[in-house]
């Protein structure tokens, strides 16, 4: 069984262009501070759809979903848990010194 989710070229360059749109978006929220008026489960809720999303994309670089190569999975998983922690760091508010 093969499950193709989009062509490789097309899933190489996304999951490279999402991360830093991702990080453009969390920097222009805490320069706007609308991190504060929006509900910390709504951002979780973002970036675990994010995530996912990211993690299908990594895994789809070689043209398949599934069967995946074993160093497709290490990375998608790298990634996965590289964006729980920018979501984690994304809510501690800075602190005054």
């Amino acid at each position: 069984m093969t499950i193709v989710v989009m062509d490789g070229p097309t899933a190489s360059a996304l999951s490279q262009v999402l991360p830093v749109l991702l990080l453009t978006l969390i920097i222009e929220l805490r320069r706007t501070a609308l991190h504060r008026k929006v509900s910390r489960t709504l951002f979780g809720a973002f970036f675990l759809l994010f995530a996912v999303i990211e993690t299908v994309l990594v895994l789809s670089i070689d043209g398949e979903l599934y069967p995946f190569q074993w160093g497709d999975l290490l990375s998608a998983i790298v990634i996965f848990g590289l964006l729980t922690l920018i979501c984690a760091i994304s809510f501690v508010d800075p602190t005054d010194t």
